[in-house]
């Protein structure tokens, strides 16, 4: 199958994962803090942590490059947020909102840093012989 369409795929599936996901934590927590975009990014370091040590050089589950490209660049890229980040941390701060704005960058980096951490460590064990 051709690069570039499975990237595609796999980007609109991780937009609409985004899209609801943010939707359902707007509606349950509100809007006045970013949280949605704070979780898909914490959620979606963690899996590309995961993905990339368990199915990469040296892990235990093999992927072709063709589903790396359709999980990593597609679904993952197209699932995580940072210029949602961006832009809603700068609207905070343009707003004065100066706690806020610097709460979401500084643990917006700590959880996602861990998140990725996390992800890498937890696919060190299942690589781990038997």
């Amino acid at each position: 199958m051709n690069s570039y369409f499975i990237v595609t795929l796999g980007g609109g599936l991780g937009a609409l994962a985004r899209f609801v996901l943010s939707a359902w934590i707007a509606r349950r927590f509100g809007e006045t803090f970013p949280l949605g975009t704070l979780v898909i990014n914490v959620s979606g370091s963690f899996l590309i942590g995961l993905v990339a040590t368990a199915a990469g050089d040296g892990g235990r589950y093999y992927l072709s490059a063709a589903w790396r490209q359709f999980l990593m660049i597609g679904v993952f890229g197209g699932y995580t947020t940072f210029s949602s980040f961006s832009l809603q941390t700068l609207n905070l701060a343009l707003d004065g909102e100066w706690l806020a704005a610097s709460a979401n960058a500084v643990l917006s980096l700590a959880l996602c840093l861990f998140a990725v951490w996390l992800g890498h460590a937890l696919a060190l064990r299942l690589n781990a012989p038997r």
